[in-house]
């Protein structure tokens, strides 16, 4: 018998129940960096294709939530936009997203969504947790503006927030960048400390800080969750109790956030939310 892949396996386990069930899935970035740009890329081509096989292999015939997994250099925004508008209106998709995208490119889809009459997006999707915090800076801030849903991917950063042994991540971006470095061992020896302090695993308190820091937030903010075994699973959820304080938030706070640069140091200054240099 040939052994079902994960969309397969997914498929099977929704069922008939599979209106209780919220399946995103995402296109563009295929297996080998040699494959061709009408099988990998962003294009019309690619999208529809990728759909089709995503509905096939799930035993669904829609998707909730379709998004591009990042920039092709190639596909324009347009081109991307009306397909999606396109498998909206067909039935195939329910709602609509955008990768890794920067800032500008989010906020100039939406206002083509807008002024195109096409369906809106409704969620962007990007790295972020206690060691990578750098959509603080604009891609945040844009999301509440706009209404976006947020998906953070690797909350965990790699796994490097579980807690030593080892100190690393499985993120290759990390490797090419030099990193863990010793601002990365700074912020886990800080949630080490804390999981001692609550007795719990230092993943939970990484999620936990998730959990609280987007607590007041004007737009929802969901981490994907790659637990690859039940007590994975279990661990991440028990994050949905942990308390943590106000003075270990602030102390998580002052290890990991990050310098924000321009514009935003300048209007902060100007605004009175930061004091000026001492003369």
């Amino acid at each position: 018998m040939p052994v079902k892949e994960h969309r397969e396996l997914i498929g099977t386990f929704i069922g008939a129940d599979r209106d209780n069930y919220v399946i995103s899935s995402k296109y563009g970035i295929g297996v080998t960096r040699t494959e061709p740009w009408t099988v990998r890329g962003n294009s019309r081509k690619a999208m529809f294709a990728a759909v089709e096989g995503s509905l096939r292999r799930l035993g669904t015939d829609y998707l909730d939530l379709y998004s591009p997994h990042g920039v092709d250099a190639s596909t324009p925004l347009e081109e991307i936009l009306a397909g999606l508008d396109d498998l909206v209106r067909a039935g195939k998709v329910r709602y609509t997203g955008l990768g890794a995208y920067p800032a500008w490119q989010v906020s100039r889809a939406a206002l083509l969504a807008d002024i195109r009459n096409y369906v809106p997006l409704t969620t962007i999707r990007f790295e972020y947790s206690l060691a990578e915090r750098s959509a603080d800076r604009e891609l945040l801030p844009m999301a509440e503006a706009l209404g976006l849903g947020v998906l953070i991917w690797s909350p965990l950063a790699g796994g490097y927030l579980a807690g030593p042994p080892p100190r690393r991540s499985k993120l290759p971006h990390w490797a090419a960048g030099d990193r863990p470095g010793p601002r990365d061992a700074a912020i886990l020896d800080a949630v080490v400390a804390v999981a001692g302090e609550l007795d719990a695993q230092p993943g939970q308190v990484a999620l936990g800080w998730l959990r609280q820091h987007f607590a007041s937030s004007a737009t929802t903010v969901v981490p994907v969750i790659g637990a690859s075994t039940g007590r994975h699973l279990d661990d991440a959820l028990a994050a949905l109790t942990l308390p943590l304080t106000s003075q270990q938030l602030t102390a998580f706070d002052s290890v990991s956030a990050p310098e924000l640069g321009q514009p935003h140091e300048y209007n902060r200054l100007s605004l009175g939310l930061l004091e000026p240099p001492a003369s």
